[in-house]
């Protein structure tokens, strides 16, 4: 009998990205390959590359070169580049990075198995072209359904397949496969996005935005808890557009609560957020609803009203904050991350420190700052009035440096509060953590236990918050024996 063929998965950037590697995982399970965790182990290395701006393009070709490395010193005999990255610049990748064995676009994710056969086979198989994605759907969000069979949508994967075609469990299987043991995992609720945001070029390699249908998202999400799953992240480019699509752009408020209540799982998250698209009733349901997150994770990118109209955008300093007041009155442990972009072409002193006025009255939880840097193919690229690299990094640092003061501050507001905590780990020597509903995976901190007695992995903990390191909150258990959730300290 032949040796089975092996493959490993190396997965860079955000948890889309993890989403779409574990349906590649799926696909090949279902047609042979063995999945391993070390890519010296594997026939095979899969690099699901980043292609949002420039320190992910060079985290992805680091990854790619360091794959390559084991060629003739172990079982790898080839390194294989996938994701956003592949996708945006296709030939462009292969002729810059001949280490790669190949580059595969979203089109030939249906067909992952034979690509990876041919090209472990010492076949070669042309690179795509890159194309502008928007144009493969209708313009019409209301026409788009029906055009969705024919266009590749990584994540979207039918979440009820012909028996023997997903590994795991009965009719609900989707196609998808678990790479780690996290009691987290990320769900699609979406691909694309139709905002034009001047300095985003995500939107031309994505495609216009399209929902999943919620039975697919509902079915998925009992497959998951079913698996052990006790918190999932709904993900995509825009979680606030979901349904326009399907005739009900209020679609996601009546999904929520369904999710809530699949058996099994504890907490259900949305990331993604838009502040010019937020309803009243979406925040109603993020701030009521049972195992919901009151947690918003709000792409506000600037403050200053002029800066927001140059990058596309909407809303000022104060339209924010009365939204952040909106949050806070209906669930005051409420929380709320951001990502800032500083440096950005025209912004003056003046919009600098009106930035510094939004963050120094948002209280915000988590914080991301980064520089402005020119993106190939976006409007701003072509914008004048740049700012000088070293401007640019001066102004990067500086709010950095306030944010993490801010943050800080704010872990501390935390103390005394009541937090339910998710165990996402437990050691000997390093101790116990989890996050607690204002936390999301990998961004926003963690909660260090100071007693793990009783706790396991996947374990929801209540607990009382006594100290702060950082970002990151010190807390108590309060009673081992509790109950998983109740309304009262979820809120």
């Amino acid at each position: 009998m032949p040796e089975r063929r092996t493959v490993a998965l190396v997965t860079l950037g955000c948890a889309r990205n993890e989403v779409d590697s574990e349906e590649l995982a799926g696909r090949l399970e279902a047609d042979g390959w063995q999945l391993v965790e070390d890519a010296e182990e594997a026939d095979v290395a899969v690099v699901n590359t980043c292609g949002f701006v420039e320190a992910a393009k060079k985290d992805s070709v680091d990854a790619l070169l360091e794959a390559n490395d084991l060629k003739g010193h172990g079982r790898t005999q080839a390194v294989v580049a996938v994701g956003c990255m592949a996708e945006r610049y296709g030939k462009e990748l292969a002729e810059a990075l001949p280490e790669a064995d190949g580059v595969l676009g979203f089109d030939d994710y249906a067909d992952i198995s034979d690509r990876l056969q041919t090209i472990l086979n010492g076949g070669i198989h042309a690179s795509h072209t890159p194309r502008d994605r928007r144009k493969l759907l209708p313009i019409s969000p209301a026409e788009r359904q029906d055009s969705a069979a024919a266009v590749a949508l990584p994540g979207h994967g039918p979440a009820d397949l012909p028996d023997g075609l997903a590994p795991a469990s009965g009719p609900r299987a989707p196609l998808r496969r678990r790479l780690d043991g996290s009691p987290v995992a990320s769900v699609k609720l979406a691909s694309g996005c139709d905002r034009r945001c001047s300095f985003c070029a995500i939107p031309s390699f994505r495609g216009s935005f399209i929902s999943r249908r919620p039975s697919d998202v509902l079915n998925e999400t009992r497959w998951l808890a079913e698996q052990g799953v006790k918190e999932i992240m709904l993900v995509s480019e825009n979680n606030t557009s979901y349904g326009k699509d399907l005739g009900d752009i209020r679609l996601l408020e009546s999904l929520l609560p369904e999710l809530a209540e699949v058996d099994g799982l504890e907490r259900v998250r949305v990331s993604y957020l838009q502040p010019a698209e937020m309803r009243p009733g979406l925040i109603d349901v993020l701030t009521s609803t049972p195992k919901v997150a009151p947690y918003f994770d709000l792409s506000f990118q600037h403050s200053a009203p002029d800066v927001l109209r140059a990058m596309r955008r909407f809303g000022d300093t104060d339209r924010f904050l009365e939204l952040l007041d909106t949050i806070r009155s209906k669930a005051p442990q409420a929380g709320v991350r951001s990502n800032f972009i500083v440096g950005f072409p025209g912004e003056s002193a003046a919009d600098l420190a009106e930035l510094e006025r939004f963050l120094n009255h948002a209280r915000l939880d988590a914080v991301g700052v980064f520089g402005y840097s020119d993106e190939e193919g976006t409007e701003a690229a072509t914008y004048d009035r740049k700012l000088d690299e070293d401007v640019v990094a001066e102004r990067l640092a500086r709010v950095s440096r306030l944010a993490e003061e801010l943050v800080s501050q704010r872990a501390e507001e935390r103390v005394g509060e009541t937090v339910h905590v998710l165990v996402e780990s437990v050691d000997e020597t390093e101790g116990v953590y989890g996050r607690a509903a204002h936390q999301a995976p990998e961004t926003d901190g963690q909660v260090l236990l100071t007693s793990g007695e009783g706790l396991a992995v996947g374990r929801m903990v209540e607990a009382k918050v006594i100290g702060t390191e950082g970002v990151d909150l010190v807390a108590e258990p309060l009673f081992q024996g509790s109950p998983a959730w109740s309304e009262e300290a979820g809120r």
